[in-house]
């Protein structure tokens, strides 16, 4: 390993040559000062960039003229990526969470990996900080290859346990020392609430295993957990946050009925320096590739998992899209959304459970009679996903095509309700749809009222 000190001695065009591949770690171990400076070294070009929800302060990286000399693929959207993408300046790269090492080491092959680390410990082992993910499999697949691996210490970088590598892989080292990206958390509506009473009273129980990511309604079901007075959770999910890491203070998550007594994640975003402070060499959490995080049949090991996502938007047929607002406008990305619905639909006592506000913040419902042409799904309509909104909870198992759509309608908001309803009752494609009501709740539509 050699240690630079100038960042030019690490990522040039000779380190970096024509027709390189290079994989780089995103969210908040996002390598910050390598992709700044990729993007300003105009001698670097004809090369590609892998990445997942790149974070922090890249500088010119997405600007017109650097996507002119570096492709981008971009694995899961955000707010840097977003316009590129959507103009044409970037592509958009199709895997599930759970496929992105496997893809790295027999398709992809990269021959070039951007990290950020912290450590090392006693043994020369660099944790991979805040973000595994795919980076392991691109680690693997570089190794394989005889490719570079250039990372980047930062001071302020957590020493999170679990998945690492040894100085003796790295190629490159440069120190650094700048603040991570926080995750913003902003508090629960009413909306927000009445969807996780919802879920928290009629699917979470003592013994679950827990998976969700940030949001209004992650916030509010850690709440409606706490006053449940819910006991020995165990965690196991994609993304670690401030929510669960609330559960875990509190003596909640206990992982009693798991395998190991540590909560597992692959991915680590705190709202401030304090919960980025508390991972450091903390073993209640421990990071692994998602691979292994977001792996169906691991998932489906796990005792009564409950995995809480969120959506875009859904339709009659219950065809789930979260990734994207029409056929080629990419916002997000497919991620492990897929990977743990179907996962936790397979663990025994397990639940896959969609949550969404009825609306957008503009009054938009996201409840709508067709998924919109040519859209890519995270669900499709045999998927038995429990569908929460403010409004209820639809458990389409056991339903025909007719109960779907009528228990689905039943989750949007009064006015857009009444329409789909009508929509559904006029349309001759649905057998008797009326039957799903005969004047009692849709069959599997379990309303707010009924779990206060």
């Amino acid at each position: 390993m050699r240690v630079v000190q100038k960042i030019e001695d690490a990522v040039n065009a000779t380190t970096i040559s024509k027709g390189s591949v290079i994989y780089t770690a995103g969210n908040a171990a996002t390598p910050q000062v390598l992709l700044r400076q990729l993007a300003n070294d105009e001698t670097i070009t004809d090369i590609e960039v892998l990445s997942v929800l790149l974070l922090g302060n890249i500088g010119r990286l997405f600007d017109a003229k650097v996507t002119k000399r570096i492709t981008h693929r971009i694995i899961f959207n955000g707010p840097h990526s977003r316009k590129a993408m959507n103009t044409g300046n970037a592509s958009y790269q199709l895997i599930h969470l759970s496929d992105i090492g496997r893809q790295m080491r027999n398709y992809v092959k990269p021959n070039v990996v951007f990290l950020s680390v912290a450590g090392p410990d006693n043994g020369g082992n660099y944790s991979y900080g805040t973000t595994v993910e795919g980076c392991k499999g691109a680690v693997d697949a570089v190794k394989e290859n005889g490719g570079k691996i250039i990372v980047e210490r930062n001071a302020r970088m957590p020493f999170v346990l679990g998945t690492t590598i040894h100085e003796s892989e790295i190629d490159y080292l440069i120190d650094t020392d700048y603040h991570l990206p926080i995750s913003p958390v902003h508090d629960p509506d009413e909306r927000a609430r009445r969807i996780a009473k919802i879920i928290t009273e009629l699917y979470v129980e003592d013994g679950c295993t827990l998976q969700y990511g940030i949001g209004e309604v992650p916030e509010a079901v850690t709440d409606a957990i706490i006053d449940k007075g819910i006991k020995d959770i165990g965690i196991h999910t994609e993304l670690f946050a401030d929510a669960m890491r609330k559960l875990v203070e509190k003596g909640i998550v206990t992982n009693k009925y798991l395998d190991f007594n540590f909560s597992t994640g692959s991915i680590f975003l705190a709202r401030d320096k304090y919960g980025y402070d508390w991972m450091n060499f903390n073993s209640s959490i421990q990071s692994r590739p998602s691979d292994f995080t977001n792996y169906i049949p691991t998932i489906a090991r796990m005792p009564k998992m409950l995995a809480i996502n969120s959506a875009i938007g859904i339709d009659l047929h219950s065809n789930i899209w979260a990734d994207s607002l029409n056929a080629t406008e990419i916002y997000s990305g497919i991620g492990g959304q897929a990977d743990f619905l179907r996962g936790s639909y397979l663990s025994r006592g397990g639940v896959p459970i969609i949550a969404m506000k009825s609306t957008t913040s503009k009054g938009v419902s996201k409840v709508m009679m067709k998924c919109p042409e040519g859209i890519t799904t995270t669900a499709i309509a045999a998927d038995p996903v429990i569908i929460v909104t403010e409004q209820g909870a639809f458990d389409p198992r056991g339903s025909n095509i007719a109960e779907h759509a009528v228990g689905i309608a039943y989750l949007a908001e009064e006015s857009c309700r009444d329409k789909l309803l009508k929509y559904i009752y006029d349309s001759k494609e649905y057998h008797n749809p009326q039957q799903a009501l005969n004047g009692r709740p849709p069959k599997g539509f379990i309303t707010y009222d009924m779990v206060k």
